[in-house]
């Protein structure tokens, strides 16, 4: 489930540090905020991953890249995006548009990925009930509507006592997110006034505070605006126009009100259904061919957004560069996730097409807060490490220990047994190194494996024309890993998932400050990675 996190300017507006950094007021670092994910920590103090380091290394060691596939199992791919299109997967067994299964694998004209919350008419899920909803629907028909309900308490004590967990937290759930709509609702109509008529009396001024003191507003809508502008610290505008930061203030809340919104209408409405859209018999948890060829589906902002992390175009002039993008990294977009909680039956099949259709690293952002058919997806977890794939995912953004509180998929079982040892799980860090975990980021000694930058992270978004914006989250964070152990894997092709995730994990840049909060207490480093893979390759005398 996408979370909305609020950037640390609007934060700071409302005086809220949950979801930015505690002392956001302290300068940051001078350096390029729309490339900080790829600084070098040696020499800008800035936690990024190194990447320019990295790629001269590997060119100085004549280290030639081979053709790796990620799996980017997300919301879908904008595969027509600019700075993506080239790096894209295309299915060379496969003839586009025939309506035949050419490869026989299963999935008709499945030429870029394949889309598992489709419909084969071609009709899509957009919007889901969380994990949370479709539990609770199902204990309150049990529990609660059946005619046998009173007895049923008694026949399941442990479903029972579940479901009056379940209920208490959707109702304060629903509670939180029916305020949430109202306020940002009514904090959305005053800004779309206010903020464009101070934006037109502003006019070309330069914003500083002799100009603020100095500026005297005529209309009522810009006196509003200003009255609203003045409680923001200077800290959260410095460096920006009038115009780019009330826009910027403007989007997010616009964007918390779709968000509330949604989580009342669509991800806590207890009528909804949209599977029926699918077409599968959701029942049947090995049922595995179902779904269509769009990979982009109705919203892949998101997915967009995560593979330009990892192999946005680079050198190209436009844009953004992603980790692994100069071209031997390519994008295969697997559509699992809606707006509202992943299914346990789609993770675990976008998984295994991955796997069967030669995905070598998944990058999973994305999680829960209850997985009822978690076996699958350990299953499917198994499945890809047989098949020799590096799994990389999201440790979530709720800002909790999930050494205590599990956030899914996890790879312990109910015993704290490890489930399969391929997995990378990841927390997002900042380019503020006296607030190095974000405010937002999940954390355990023993569940989250590294930090990567996941911030204010710049990268593409859908628009044919090309757009590009910030977006934080682990979500952000696991990408970056996913795209470092591409790029390494692709330059030393003989080294097995394992050892990848064995020369991630042991080439950080540690800090105190994550040492218990992670397994490594560090931040992924590719610069050191690939001098890593490189001793490893010489040791198992590999060419």
């Amino acid at each position: 489930m996408k979370k909305f996190l609020l950037s640390i300017s609007v934060a700071m507006f409302f005086g809220i540090t949950s979801y930015a950094q505690e002392t956001a007021a302290i300068p940051l670092p001078k350096v390029d905020q729309k490339y900080w994910q790829h600084e070098s920590f040696e020499e800008s103090g800035v936690y990024g991953v190194n990447t320019q380091k990295a790629l001269q290394f590997l060119e100085s060691k004549k280290r030639k890249p081979s053709q790796l596939i990620v799996g980017v199992l997300d919301s879908g791919v904008e595969i027509t995006h600019p700075d993506l299109k080239d790096n894209i997967w295309t299915n060379t067994k496969e003839i586009a548009g025939n309506g035949i299964d050419d490869d026989k694998n299963g999935y008709i004209d499945d030429i870029h990925g394949w889309n598992f919350i489709g419909g084969k008419d071609g009709k899509n899920v957009d919007g889901d009930t969380l994990e949370l909803t479709r539990l609770f629907v199902k204990y309150q028909d049990l529990f609660e509507k059946s005619t046998n309900a009173t007895s049923n308490k008694t026949k399941f004590p442990k479903e029972f006592e579940e479901y009056q967990k379940i209920k208490a937290e959707f109702e304060n759930k629903l509670a939180e997110a029916k305020q949430g709509a109202a306020q940002y609702g009514q904090m959305d109509e005053i800004f779309k006034v206010a903020f464009p008529a101070l934006v037109k009396e502003w006019g070309e001024r330069d914003l500083n505070e002799k100009n603020m003191i100095s500026f005297k507003p005529t209309s009522k809508e810009a006196q509003q605006g200003m009255i609203i502008f003045g409680m923001v610290p200077k800290e959260a505008w410095e460096g920006k126009s009038m115009k780019d930061f009330l826009k910027e203030m403007t989007d997010e809340i616009s964007g918390g009100a779709k968000y509330y919104k949604e989580q009342v209408e669509i991800n806590l409405n207890t009528d909804l259904d949209p599977r029926p859209i699918v077409g599968d018999n959701y029942a049947n948890k090995s049922e595995h061919i179902y779904g269509n060829n769009d990979v982009d589906g109705p919203d892949s902002t998101h997915g967009t957004h995560v593979s330009g992390i990892i192999a946005a175009k680079s050198g190209n002039g436009i844009g953004m560069d992603g980790i692994a993008g100069n071209g031997y990294v390519k994008i295969m977009s697997v559509r699992t996730v809606p707006n509202g909680d992943e299914r346990d039956k789609d993770v675990a099949n976008a998984i295994r097409y991955a796997a069967d259709n030669g995905a070598k690293v998944l990058n999973m952002s994305f999680g829960k807060a209850y997985s009822p058919d978690k076996q699958i997806v350990w299953d499917a977890f198994k499945y890809a490490e047989k098949k020799g794939l590096l799994l990389i995912k999201a440790a979530g953004n709720d800002n909790i220990n999930i050494d205590e509180e599990v956030h899914y998929p996890t790879v312990f079982d109910g015993n704290g047994a490890i489930v399969s040892k391929n997995v990378i799980t990841v927390g997002a860090n900042t380019m503020d190194n006296d607030n190095l975990k974000a405010g937002f980021s999940n954390f355990g000694k023993k569940s989250v494996d590294v930090f990567a930058p996941g911030n204010d992270i710049y990268s593409t978004v859908p628009n044919k024309e090309g757009e590009y914006k910030n977006e934080s989250g682990t979500s952000m964070a696991s990408p970056v890993v996913a795209g470092v152990a591409a790029l390494v894997w692709a330059h030393y092709p003989k080294l097995t998932a394992i050892d990848i995730k064995q020369i991630l994990l042991e080439s950080v840049n540690k800090n105190p400050a994550l040492t218990d909060i992670s397994v490594t207490g560090g931040v992924v480093d590719a610069y050191k990675a690939v001098q890593l893979a490189e001793k490893m390759y010489v040791t198992k005398k590999l060419k």
